[in-house]
């Protein structure tokens, strides 16, 4: 990644552990997009409102408001972090569908979509209690992909080349879902 440039960070979304290694992958500065629903969260919540752009999901007025406030945040040469699953999937599904959001924001914007994967988060950091295991979590960040002559037409194409890609590294790593 170069200084002084925006790009869409995206990756599979396994734990909560993610959002904390993202800060340590990328060493661009960034804002995370997330769903207004977790800034209920006790303390979490305090501080996750102010350094996200938050999403209600249901609500129109604020999804076309996001774009506004990531076009700011671009023009402050930052880069934008979208887990495109929409959240964390239930422990049996292995990479859930991705939604459109993150690869409609790369294309309108023109900024290259960098899919990262997690590949072990959701051993070391599991949602049950007394369940995972301390270690180093492994990350593989993947080729870019540029969106500079991409329209809006090919969302679609881009999701599911980035979706695939993520898939196919998971499964080539032997990641069990």
């Amino acid at each position: 990644m170069k200084n002084n440039k925006s790009y869409m960070l995206v990756a599979n979304h396994t734990s909560m552990i993610d959002i904390m290694l993202m800060l340590y992958v990328s060493k661009n500065p960034f804002v995370f997009v997330g769903k207004k629903e977790l800034e209920k969260i006790p303390l979490f919540g305090f501080f996750y409102k102010r350094v996200c752009i938050l999403v209600d999901r249901d609500n129109l007025k604020s999804r076309v408001e996001v774009y506004k406030q990531v076009q700011h945040r671009l023009n402050q040469n930052l880069s934008i972090c979208i887990f495109p699953e929409g959240g964390i999937p239930e422990k049996e599904v292995f990479l859930g569908k991705f939604k459109d959001g993150a690869f409609r924001i790369a294309i309108t914007h023109k900024i290259p979509v960098i899919p990262i994967v997690f590949l072990d988060c959701k051993e070391h950091f599991p949602w049950e209690f007394f369940s995972g295991y301390p270690g180093t979590l492994a990350v593989q960040v993947e080729n870019f992909k540029e969106t500079a002559i991409l329209e809006t037409e090919d969302i679609r194409m881009l999701r599911e080349e980035v979706r695939n890609s993520i898939y196919n590294t998971l499964k080539e790593k032997g990641i069990q879902s």
